[in-house]
């Protein structure tokens, strides 16, 4: 059982599905007006642009959860993106503060690739091979319940933001780490850092095994966890793209294959990809590899070429399931009264995570 599974998904009413757009996004700006200051709206990035619209504030994951800690006003945080991050926002936040995800199911794939059957079963084999020498880190694309479980065993949390941060300071506390569930960007940042690709070794939690040899000189353990959005890109894209414009500057995700990575030109979150495109000169032509979502913004906002990496890669579907008919439901509740679709993290997970969330703020 998840944590989303002890909540139940209000339908949506079928009056708001045949709204047309227009006036859809009457009824946001109205109930986000009467609710002045009591309501916190964010988006992430890979929102479509019709919710991006409304949001107060857009932004990637850690952008986002220091967003959400750092707000002590408002009553309401309606949080467009997926499942984890509505929990971190609710572990973050007072306890009179109510966070709320527009559709329930708006989950992730990748967190759902580690249940805790799982990762205490990896836990166990791995102290019987490495006794007291690993500390487990977890993506924030992770359960609460796994957070919960990193927080106690004296772990931290990364995002793509902070990851080589966070992974530096780790490394001083502890000879090995176990990195799920993103084996990428695990694998992408010990790189980085210096860590050879022989001192790391794949932990297969559908076999619950490692997967290759695991040995003294193992540095890092990667769980076999993926985003699905970020496994479209390939080096035979990249390949492609430079033979048609040898100038061409390639950035992606640190979530893509290391090899990908290795073919790019700059890494980096969806933040620094943003960034780094923003400040770059107008007459730069960039290939981007990140969610379609965003990628489009960038082409529409920004004065800078830019291309798909993957022309025909599918946006983040769970992401894309929040809707202009599930905000305008959702406000309109809070407006009469009602919290639809709460998030709410129950108190002893929300303490064993707080220890690990916030290390990953403090070294952010």
């Amino acid at each position: 059982m998840t944590l989303l599974s002890e909540f139940q998904q209000t339908q949506l009413p079928a009056s708001y599905a045949n709204l047309d757009p227009a006036t859809l996004t009457q009824h946001i700006q109205a109930a986000k007006a009467q609710l002045g200051s009591k309501l916190l709206l964010l988006a992430h990035h890979y929102q479509k642009d019709e919710i991006v619209a409304q949001a107060d504030f857009v932004g990637d994951s850690l952008q986002l959860a220091q967003l959400a800690a750092k707000n002590h006003q408002a009553d309401y945080i309606v949080f467009c993106g997926v499942h984890f991050m509505a929990e971190t926002a609710d572990m973050l936040t007072a306890a009179d503060q109510q966070v709320i995800l527009p559709d329930l199911n708006a989950g992730c794939s990748m967190a759902d690739m580690a249940n805790m059957y799982q990762v205490t079963a990896a836990w166990q084999a791995i102290q019987a091979r490495y006794p007291d020498e690993v500390m487990p880190v977890t993506y924030v694309n992770s359960s609460a319940a796994v957070k919960a479980f990193v927080g106690e065993h004296g772990g931290v949390i990364v995002t793509s933001g902070n990851a080589e941060k966070v992974l530096q300071w780790a490394f001083t506390q502890k000879q090995r780490l176990f990195f799920l569930p993103d084996q990428h960007l695990g694998r992408n940042t010990a790189y980085q850092l210096g860590v050879p690709l022989e001192q790391m070794v794949l932990w297969d939690p559908t076999q619950g095994q490692f997967k290759g040899q695991a040995d003294q000189a193992t540095r890092i353990i990667l769980w076999e966890g993926w985003c699905a959005v970020h496994q479209q890109f390939n080096v035979a894209q990249i390949k492609a793209l430079r033979v048609q414009d040898p100038a061409i500057k390639i950035i992606v995700h640190p979530e893509c294959a290391y090899e990908v990575v290795q073919a790019a030109d700059v890494v980096g979150s969806t933040h620094k990809i943003m960034t780094t495109v923003q400040q770059s000169p107008q007459a730069t032509h960039w290939a981007v590899g990140t969610d379609h979502n965003l990628v489009q913004r960038m082409q529409a906002t920004l004065p800078q070429k830019i291309d798909f990496i993957n022309p025909i890669a599918c946006a983040c579907m769970t992401m894309n399931r929040i809707k202009l008919p599930h905000l305008a439901w959702c406000l309109d509740q809070l407006v009469a009264g009602q919290v639809p679709n709460q998030i709410k993290v129950d108190p002893e997970t929300t303490e064993k995570s707080l220890s690990a969330l916030q290390r990953m703020l403090m070294l952010s």
